[in-house]
């Protein structure tokens, strides 16, 4: 059965993505497996009360088999396993249905994207596009934006990617008595590419858990490295590489949002704005799916932990 078709009350049986979890001990001091089950189709947080393992953090992004029931608590839907066991070799099932996907077509929006770089009139920021292009563009078509948060899906990061760089156009063309179309459309095109290196993906497709450079780095300063590389191999000029590592370092916005410096050019700030307008409103895509109309989400944290309305 498809998640978004569950009801309290149902039976639930078969294959599922396990996209997080986490072996817990109750108030009582038993044991129980807390996760979040996903398919093509949505996802539920799932409950195994009195279980110890096998399955762990370590198995997230693997597929699992279940048996179980749903029901509602505290107006969300729940899956409660009474068994469940990780996917063998022999068992039968359609991966495709399971792995939640970035609703475009990949070839049509990859067209998009280079009418987009092939309007940059700056030779030497369109040359390090398109080599950090050619150097990643499996993966950069591919993988999600986020672990968890947003475009947390396959081909999420090309979603994200070329919807902020859409936006940049617009933007570039509003603001174009001052700003440099060219700096913008690059450091937004940029901005996330190192989330290649930052993530760790299972065979899947989504994202398990970040590298140890992930970690100890982030994909800021591995992004602004990279550009900075990749600029001295195209012969970009270094104060025009410069003001891209610095889009890069600083597109979070905020230090208390992961920025290492704070936005000190015009494409540098838009960057930062396009950035949080396309995450934000990804969020309330995916929340207001699985809404009612006429009802409220549960609390989104990552919306200031706010609910959400969906109006007719």
């Amino acid at each position: 059965m498809n998640l978004c078709d569950i009801q309290p009350g149902l039976n639930l049986s078969g294959f599922y993505l396990l996209k997080q979890a986490s072996l817990r001990t109750t108030a009582a001091g038993k044991p129980y497996l807390a996760g979040i089950l996903t398919d093509r189709t949505g996802s539920v947080e799932l409950k195994v009360w009195d279980y110890s393992g096998p399955i762990s953090h370590e198995d997230e992004g693997k597929v699992v088999c279940l048996v179980g029931r749903v029901s509602d608590f505290k107006g969300a839907l729940q899956v409660t396993a009474d068994r469940i066991r990780l996917a063998q070799e022999n068992d039968h099932y359609d991966l495709s249905l399971l792995v939640p996907t970035a609703p475009l077509d990949v070839q049509r929006t990859m067209e998009e994207l280079e009418r987009m770089l092939a309007s940059m009139e700056d030779a030497g920021l369109q040359a390090v596009c398109r080599e950090m292009l050619r150097r990643h563009q499996r993966a950069f078509t591919t993988i999600p934006a986020a672990k968890s948060v947003h475009h947390g899906f396959v081909n999420g990061l090309l979603m994200h990617t070329v919807t902020m760089m859409k936006t940049a156009v617009w933007l570039a063309g509003l603001y174009g008595d001052f700003l440099d179309r060219d700096l913008l459309l690059a450091g937004t095109f940029l901005h996330d590419f190192a989330k290649i290196q930052e993530f760790q993906v299972s065979q899947t497709g989504l994202v398990t858990d970040y590298t140890t450079e992930g970690q100890l780095l982030g994909h800021l300063v591995m992004g602004a490295q990279q550009a900075a590389e990749v600029c001295a191999a195209c012969n970009v000029p270094s104060d025009r590489a410069m003001l891209l590592q610095h889009m890069i370092l600083s597109h979070h916005g905020e230090p208390e949002f992961g920025a290492a410096v704070l936005p000190q050019c015009a494409e540098a700030e838009l960057l930062s704005y396009i950035d949080l307008i396309d995450s934000r409103m990804e969020i309330y895509r995916e929340v207001l799916d699985k809404t009612e109309v006429g009802q409220f989400s549960d609390r989104i944290f990552a919306l200031d932990n706010k609910r959400l309305y969906r109006h007719k």
